[in-house]
């Protein structure tokens, strides 16, 4: 197994692929990192705390990693995934599996994660997504978890369930590649808006509206973009927004918290080390959104807040100011758009 990513996904998923493989090597952009990881089983930058499987290297060099390797899983941010797999595409064959666990819409083009890993690597069928409620500070650890693959070919996803799956991972199959997708970039944008209410004292009340009302967006956006609403209410979509909204391990939830202390996104990640990615996907939601009429109002006033001057004050003006709709606008009893 190959994993491109030594960060702190990377790093934790080692902790369910590394039961089922002979080796687990792991890429890393750093030497330290490499060095660490292959010398003493540890990440000496993140999830520091985890002892790694003895049978986890890691290297530097990405044809090192990828070679013999019989799956590949993509552990990296949205921002450098199309160069990183560009610059992996000549060492990987046409047919050898990938899992990609990154989140997020690419801007400007708007296309999905495994959208834009066809791009470069091709065999489209081959690619898998990986989402649900978790949280690499806990999969390290071996916390009872569970999340959905989804790949256009089911014997692909099967091959990752199989490589995933345990006594304490649960991992379930779906062929709706598109949902789990959407649901996985949207859901970031809701937490950070969580993270904002919870900043300023919001109760119980509020947060559970916000994720309820964040549900409802981004079924819309499944719906309009041919993926199947319910999987909103699943693994990929409610799931992984339950805890991506209330988790101290959440770095978007952290993230709006840090926002309204006065903190700014450069300054977070700088001192987490870690990506902000609702931040960054706040912006081809919007985007997508104007260009395919879903309306998207949480999304709009974090991105608004975040880049266009927008105070927190006058982002709750805009969200409370609005006409209450019927609960599921935008999406028929049966999936299809109204």
């Amino acid at each position: 197994m190959a994993i491109i990513g030594a960060g702190s996904w990377g790093t934790g998923i080692t902790a369910l692929v590394a039961p089922h493989a002979d080796e687990v090597c792991l890429w890393a952009r750093e030497e330290r990192i490499a060095r660490s990881i292959t010398e003493e089983h540890r990440n000496p930058v993140y999830l520091t705390d985890a002892l790694l499987a003895s049978n986890v290297v890691a290297s530097t060099s990405m044809a090192a990693a990828v070679d013999g390797a019989g799956a590949i899983i993509l552990a990296s941010p949205s921002a450098y995934l199309r160069a990183t797999v560009r610059d992996l595409a000549p060492h990987i064959s046409g047919d050898v599996p990938v899992l990609v666990l990154t989140k997020g819409i690419e801007t400007p083009s708007h296309k999905l994660m495994h959208e834009v890993v066809a791009d470069e690597i091709g065999n489209p069928r081959r690619i898998a997504v990986l989402a649900g409620p978790n949280h690499a500070e806990e999969i390290v650890h071996g916390a009872v978890s569970a999340a959905v693959i989804a790949s256009e070919d089911p014997d692909i996803a099967l091959v990752f369930q199989n490589l995933l799956a345990s006594s304490v991972f649960r991992a379930y199959t779906s062929d709706d590649i598109v949902g789990v997708e959407v649901c996985s970039a949207v859901k970031n944008v809701i937490a950070i808006a969580c993270g904002i209410a919870a900043g300023r004292g919001a109760g119980d009340n509020t947060l559970a509206a916000l994720m309820t009302r964040g549900i409802a967006e981004i079924g819309r956006m499944v719906s309009v973009l041919g993926g199947n609403p319910l999987t909103a209410m699943g693994l990929a979509g409610m799931g992984d927004l339950v805890v991506t909204c209330t988790s101290q391990h959440s770095r978007n939830r952290t993230f709006g918290e840090a926002l309204v202390a006065g903190e700014t996104l450069e300054q977070y990640q700088a001192r987490t080390h870690m990506v902000v990615e609702g931040a960054r996907a706040c912006v081809s939601v919007c985007e997508l959104a104007d260009e395919r009429g879903i309306e998207a109002p949480i999304s709009h006033v974090v991105n608004d807040v975040l880049y266009h001057g927008l105070s927190i004050d006058g982002a709750v003006e805009c969200l409370l100011g609005r006409v209450p709709n019927e609960e599921f606008y935008g999406y028929s009893r049966n999936g299809a758009v109204s």
